[in-house]
């Protein structure tokens, strides 16, 4: 049974020019990516909670072929959660761990039944605050910021929580939305309350897609096409890059010593 954790509120000050830097980012990128942007599915929080499990560290085109397989095998996730952990770990042997992840979820899928007296269900997440629902999520064995927020955000609770996955945090970081150094988790909280306060999940929803899909297509990791970036003068890593001298090839070996055979 998970302990419930006090929530904690947003309870971050966020400078005005910040607030503004973020929201013209935002109306950019969404220019830019056509919001809005159409929610992928409509899951159950439970199915969710699972697939973002499997998610964790795992190719999307893999988790989703394990949940597949997971669905298939078993008739609903109370049998997941009462089946032998080897049967669940061969039914998700597509993603990354299945041996770690297997009896995590049903670990979970335990905690959550224990605490509702044995029924199987997240549905009291829809009568609690965002901060509320978060806190209880993240008091689960192996849920933290990232998890939380996609139960809520992308199930049909449709609630207006903020994921962060690495392309997001990469591009937060670039554009100095986030001080240098932060992590992934921590990021949440801070990308988070630089949104409007009243922002609606699909606003929430675009915010995470577009700087998503701007790291995917834009952002690289390495070599990032910063000049096709359309929030390039915001962006102080961009505009270091650019200012780079073009790099030089390395010489044949001919042209560095003529002599050599």
């Amino acid at each position: 049974m998970p302990t419930r954790t006090k929530p904690k509120g947003p309870g971050i000050a966020v400078p005005d020019d910040l607030k503004a830097k973020a929201a013209e980012v935002h109306e950019r990128l969404c220019r830019e990516y056509r919001c809005p942007i159409p929610f992928f599915h409509d899951l159950d929080p439970i199915s969710e909670l699972v697939s973002s499990l499997l998610s964790h560290r795992t190719r999307n085109a893999d988790s989703g072929r394990a949940f597949k397989q997971l669905r298939a095998r078993f008739p609903d996730w109370a049998a997941v959660r009462d089946a032998p952990t080897a049967e669940v770990e061969a039914a998700i042997a597509p993603c990354t761990w299945p041996e770690q992840k297997a009896p995590r979820i049903q670990q979970i899928l335990a905690a959550i039944t224990a605490h509702h007296g044995g029924n199987l269900s997240l549905d009291h997440l829809a009568a609690l605050s965002v901060v509320e629902a978060r806190a209880w999520l993240e008091s689960l064995p192996g849920i933290g910021p990232k998890t939380s927020a996609a139960v809520l955000l992308f199930s049909n609770l449709r609630r207006p929580a903020l994921p962060v996955d690495s392309h997001h945090h990469r591009v937060a970081a670039r554009l100095e939305l986030i001080p240098e150094g932060v992590a992934v988790g921590p990021a949440h909280a801070l990308l988070e309350a630089q949104l409007p306060p009243d922002s609606t999940a699909q606003h929430v929803y675009d915010n995470h897609e577009i700087l998503m899909l701007h790291g995917q297509q834009v952002c690289f990791p390495k070599n990032p096409r910063c000049e096709k970036c359309v929030v390039l003068d915001l962006c102080p890593h961009g505009q270091k890059e650019v200012m780079k001298p073009p790099r030089k090839s390395a010489p044949k070996k001919s042209e560095e010593n003529p002599e050599a055979s």
